[in-house]
């Protein structure tokens, strides 16, 4: 069989949430890569903060000029959910990713990150099969009330890892409405795009069809089923969602190929994993009257820098 039209199967996990719970997320990412790796996925994909929560609904005590005492010490339990890189919850999921013998994207609430230790960001996870951690990525522009939560990622973290059967890599969220930001992962020849995010909507579908059809890649699009029940009791600012309807994220999982086309899902309003066969070959054949930074490319008209260098709020100078 000729290398491009090589078939690599793909499971896109759809769990329920565990906000404020990373040991029964991580849990659950364990069993998820065991299971998806048993019908035959070498690529096991979670969703945006899946690790650590994506808080649905909170708004952790603030208003504009003020912070409530009730919502610091939210957030201080939050902070302490997420989990460092590397560390004991990183280290399960590339045992798990290493006893799959599959390659694992999870998204995370990553905490402890270099030079800004206290700041928590959302992070996507690359591990491989021999239980290493590949790469990682942090979101670049947390979105609207996100950025009370979220510190922003800087260009040092924009991976495409390659893998024997494609180049992986993506970004999460509404990062994806960034067209930069997209033309940036293109640049780096991505072939397998991965899209975790927390958006459910309806809408979300056209704007992962876009991407396929844009950069002209199979697009993983993957989500979490969350409810308020899926909430520890105690938080103390669970008043907070009273206006919020009973299940806070439906879903919406899918995977599409590079001519836009529907692969698999959505799936909508339960958990579960969608398995998708992708033949690669498909994505040579989609570029034949659209490659973005090939033949369909003006370099002597547009062009774009990305600074990759890691951003430092305080860099010391060495003087002779």
């Amino acid at each position: 069989m000729n290398a491009t039209s090589r078939q690599v199967r793909v499971a896109a996990v759809q769990p329920r949430g565990f906000p404020f719970d990373s040991a029964s997320a991580v849990d659950r990412v364990c069993a998820a890569t065991a299971e998806a790796a048993g019908q035959g996925a070498e690529l096991v994909v979670f969703p945006e903060a899946f690790v650590g929560g994506y808080p649905w609904g909170l708004a952790f005590g603030t208003a504009v000029g003020g912070r409530k005492p009730a919502g610091r010490r939210t957030f201080g339990r939050y902070w302490e959910a997420a989990v460092q890189v590397p560390g004991p919850e990183t280290r399960r999921m590339a045992e798990a990713a290493r006893s799959a013998g599959a390659y694992v994207a999870v998204g995370v609430i990553e905490r402890g990150a270099p030079h800004s230790p206290s700041t928590l960001f959302c992070t996507l996870l690359y591990f491989t099969p021999a239980g290493e951690l590949a790469g990682l990525h942090r979101k670049l522009k947390p979105t609207a009330a996100e950025r009370l939560i979220w510190g922003e990622g800087d260009g040092s973290t924009l991976p495409v890892v390659e893998t024997p059967f494609a180049k992986v890599g993506g970004l999460i969220c509404w990062e994806n409405y960034m067209p930069l930001a997209r033309m940036a992962m293109y640049g780096k020849g991505v072939e397998i795009y991965l899209a975790p995010t927390a958006d459910a909507r309806d809408r979300w579908q056209a704007t992962l069809r876009h991407i396929a059809l844009e950069g002209r890649c199979f697009v993983v699009g993957c989500n979490q089923f969350v409810a308020k029940e899926h909430y520890p009791a105690d938080i103390e600012i669970l008043d907070e969602m009273a206006d919020w309807p009973d299940v806070l994220c439906p879903g919406g999982t899918s995977v599409y190929d590079p001519l836009g086309q529907p692969v698999a899902g959505p799936l909508l309003g339960e958990t579960g994993i969608l398995y998708a066969n992708l033949d690669m070959g498909d994505i040579a054949r989609g570029k034949f009257d659209f490659d973005v930074v090939g033949h369909y490319a003006r370099p002597d008209v547009f062009r774009l820098a990305v600074n990759e260098a890691p951003s430092r709020s305080v860099s010391g100078e060495q003087r002779q």
